[in-house]
């Protein structure tokens, strides 16, 4: 029998869900994410495309799975890995979350996977420490008044981490299509003693839930805009974490309109200011149209980045009344870092199972 010496007895480290949950109480997951921030605004990353993978459950709802590698340049050396995050529609119909994933990270020498861990809930808590950076940047303080619209696994991770990261956070306005949901997350944070001094409400309409927020936070799936510029009080900052809840009318309303990643943004056929590029109604950061575009004269130009503000390259607000837009696409260096900062708290406390390759 032929020997494959080539591959010598290795281990992989596997961190579930509860190994991960236990490493990352030991992070500082907003320090993490906006360190990775700043560094990709640095150009100290590595940001390919993602891949998607869509089809129709047997059910008759959307699927996708969404391929997502990474890599950032840490003060511990170069952090790679992969987060592969899928979830169907239908899912929360069924009682289960409607995603689920897994993250690698590599070997940077040999360039093996070292480690793999349950990814859902790092993908939710990086999301949410991007809302928190952004609010803390982006915000008029102090911010009072959070609004969420929509009541998913998305939303209590917001709750979570923003009625800490905000320490003058008072209410809580809750909206979903599914109205159990929303009433479910208020009764939640009204009995849990970790939110003493957060007042929750349910909201009856979207226009009810973020008529007097100082903070938004759209966490639906929806693929239809609703949310009007009128609706908003001036001042408010709208961190578009989901799809496309907001019209193309905020956009233009907007005086500050940020992004995490143009590339990524422009490069997108489903998101709202992807479609918006590419049909000329929205310029670019440098304030160019997209090739092919039908141009409209004097369309909103994209102000920059996120990380170009926190490095003060790209002017924030420019005043406390404006209504502000961040509209982060996601990326996948932040589920990277945050993965890798999970993996050595994990190694600290002796977590997670070493299985043999």
């Amino acid at each position: 029998m032929l020997r494959f010496d080539e591959y010598p007895n290795t281990e992989l480290v596997y961190l579930s869900r509860q190994d991960v949950c236990l490493a990352a109480a030991e992070v500082d997951v907003v320090s993490v994410v906006r360190d990775a921030i700043v560094r990709h605004a640095e150009g100290r990353t590595i940001l390919p495309d993602e891949a998607y993978l869509g089809w129709t459950t047997d059910d008759g709802f959307a699927a996708r799975s969404l391929a997502m590698p990474g890599g950032i340049h840490t003060d511990h050396g170069l952090e790679l890995g992969l987060k592969v995050i899928n979830g169907s529609l239908g899912n929360p119909g069924k009682g289960v979350a409607r995603s689920q994933g897994l993250m690698l990270l590599f070997d940077r020498e040999l360039a093996w996977p070292r480690a793999v861990m349950e990814a859902a809930y790092v993908s939710a808590f990086r999301t949410a420490a991007v809302s928190a950076v952004s609010a803390l940047a982006l915000g008029v303080a102090p911010l009072r008044h959070l609004a969420i619209l929509g009541c998913g696994t998305l939303a209590r991770a917001h709750v979570q981490l923003l009625s800490g990261a905000l320490g003058d956070l008072e209410s809580l306005t809750l909206y979903d299509t599914a109205p159990e949901r929303s009433r479910a997350l208020a009764d939640a944070v009204t009995a849990d003693p970790d939110f003493a001094g957060l007042r929750a409400e349910v909201a009856a309409s979207p226009e009810a839930c973020v008529r007097d927020a100082d903070l938004v936070i759209p966490a639906t799936v929806t693929t239809e805009g609703y949310l009007r510029p009128e609706w908003f009080a001036p001042g408010t900052l709208i961190v578009h974490v989901s799809l496309d809840d907001v019209l193309p009318e905020v956009v233009d309303a907007a005086g500050l309109v940020v992004v995490d990643d143009w590339g990524l943004v422009s490069h997108d056929h489903r998101r709202l200011l992807g479609r918006m590029y590419r049909e000329g109604s929205l310029r670019g950061p440098d304030g160019e149209y997209a090739e092919q575009a039908v141009r409209r004269p004097g369309a909103r130009q994209v102000d920059g980045t996120l990380g170009e503000v926190l490095l003060g390259t790209c002017p924030g607000r420019k005043a406390d009344a404006d209504l502000v837009l961040c509209n982060p696409f996601g990326m996948s260096i932040l589920d990277v870092a945050l993965g890798g900062a999970v993996a050595t708290a994990a190694e600290r406390q002796g977590l997670g199972m070493r299985i043999p390759r």
